[in-house]
């Protein structure tokens, strides 16, 4: 029985340190082999190697895909800006503090990771494409953190997926670009901010 017993610790320590990581993008498979956190070029890297990083610079190295990035679970900087990044979800990185994704080709943006006022400096400028930045606090995120005035803040980015056959969404309040709610718009670009989360972007000229 105690063999048995000394077996199966055996068995379920292996398969802890042996869970991995998919890391599909071979630039950032490369800069984890280069940091030490990886060692053979497989598209994956050992969990247990990357779940208590803390600071993670990564920008300008060719990457187009952060996929695997939800696996760091302690991470707190994030800078990976100047690469060709299209969609990055830190809806499960909790302890970010830091992040600077600037210059990629964002066309999707999630940062709502249920510790909306931990992330105190957030930078996802010079992205033309992306028009939505997904976040726990709109107000918050409006009053700190800088995105292109193309873009905004929003609860849901993907509106559609929120509709209910019948439901008529509600307006808020209006703010302008630097958050600030405003009574009347005239002659400046505005957003209709609804309570099903989603945001209206719309430029009132007269």
């Amino acid at each position: 029985m105690k063999r048995v017993l000394i077996l199966l610790i055996l068995l379920n320590c292996n398969f802890i340190f042996s869970q991995k990581t998919f890391i599909p993008d071979d630039a950032f498979e490369q800069a984890l082999i280069n940091f030490g956190y990886d060692d053979v070029f497989d598209d994956s890297v050992t969990t247990s190697s990357i779940d208590t990083i803390l600071t993670l610079y990564i920008n300008n190295m060719g990457i187009s895909d952060l996929s695997g990035i939800e696996d760091f679970s302690s991470l707190s900087e994030l800078f990976c800006y100047d690469n060709q990044i299209e969609h990055l979800d830190l809806s499960n990185n909790y302890n970010l503090f830091e992040v600077n994704c600037r210059s990629n080709q964002l066309i999707s943006l999630s940062v709502k990771n249920g510790n909306p006022t931990g992330l105190w400096y957030f930078i996802a400028n010079n992205n033309p494409d992306l028009q939505c930045v997904e976040v726990d606090n709109v107000a918050y995120a409006n009053y700190n953190w800088l995105i292109d005035n193309s873009a905004v803040f929003s609860t849901n980015c993907n509106i559609s997926s929120v509709y209910d056959k019948g439901y008529e969404k509600k307006l808020i309040k209006i703010i302008d670009i630097h958050g600030r709610e405003v009574e009347e718009a005239r002659n400046q670009i505005v957003f209709y901010i609804y309570d099903d989360g989603s945001v209206d972007k719309r430029k009132v000229f007269k």
